[in-house]
């Protein structure tokens, strides 16, 4: 079986959106309060906001794929500190936690695997997830919202 681990986003990255107020874009950062209907999940801990709590949104450049699949995505950080996940072989809060998720497969030319492609319940996406790891042809997978199309993790395999 294929190990995996969940990859947020670099601490530096969540240290100088607080520290700054800017995105990855030159834009302020936005700071909106989450609320009990979900939906404000940390890039860096993998967690949802909790209610009341303040979160930044902005704009994040993912680091793969480059090339013609590049997009910026926006994202939600929580204004706070917050430990950066580590998760081995378990899908991330975030990811379970979605309604309806894009799990997208790259390889290494980061060109899109369409044919491994699937959006599903975020609470169902480990199936999805697996099949593509387990293709010889898959580098990585980003693993998205599907209806606003957002970075929720970078998935990678676990060697060794």
């Amino acid at each position: 079986m294929t190990r995996y681990r969940c990859v947020p986003i670099p601490t530096e990255t969540a240290d100088r959106f607080r520290a700054t107020g800017l995105d990855d874009r030159g834009n302020p950062v936005r700071r909106v309060a989450a609320t009990a209907e979900g939906g404000y999940p940390c890039r860096h801990c993998l967690q949802l906001g909790r209610p009341g709590e303040t979160m930044l949104l902005g704009s994040y450049d993912l680091p793969e794929p480059r090339g013609i699949y590049w997009t910026p995505s926006p994202i939600f950080l929580h204004a706070r500190d917050c430990p950066r996940a580590e998760t081995v072989d378990v899908l991330a809060p975030i990811v379970r936690a979605n309604a309806l998720v894009s799990v997208r497969a790259y390889d290494a030319d980061h060109l899109c695997l369409y044919d491994l492609g699937q959006v599903c319940s975020g609470s169902e996406a480990e199936g999805p997830l697996r099949r593509a790891l387990g293709d010889p042809r898959s580098r990585f997978v980003n693993i998205h919202t599907a209806r606003p199309g957002c970075l929720l993790t970078r998935v990678e395999r676990v060697t060794g």
